[in-house]
């Protein structure tokens, strides 16, 4: 495995995993921008599994490299949902959304490039 691929797979765990960690705990951040965003709150867990979710992905993807794969795509669809959010309400605060996607898109190209 490549140095690349290991570091970034986990940067990207672990920064989906502690935003979804805030998520399910009922943190008020989320809810907040929830609100900004004019999604309900009853969707921020749901939000906070599928976060999880790819989380628990990546890190298997160490293991069945095709299950990393599908978790990447599928975080990356998760950052253009969000980010499509962020614009429709016209917030231009992306500086977390980008740090969050540019980090799931380096994973998935790295990710594709190490195993295929």
């Amino acid at each position: 495995m490549s140095a690349a691929y290991v570091t970034l797979t986990i940067v990207a765990a672990f920064l989906t995993g502690s935003a979804a960690v805030t998520y399910l705990i009922g943190h008020e951040y989320p809810k907040a921008q929830a609100d900004l965003k004019r999604i309900p709150r009853k969707f921020v867990p749901v939000l906070g599994a599928l976060l999880a979710a790819g989380s628990l992905g990546l890190l298997a993807g160490f293991a069945v490299p095709v299950v990393g794969t599908i978790a990447a795509a599928g975080l990356v669809l998760y950052f253009i949902g969000a980010l499509v959010a962020h614009l429709r309400v016209g917030s231009r605060d992306l500086v977390g959304w980008a740090v969050f996607s540019v980090t799931v898109v380096a994973t998935l190209a790295v990710g594709l490039a190490h195993n295929w």
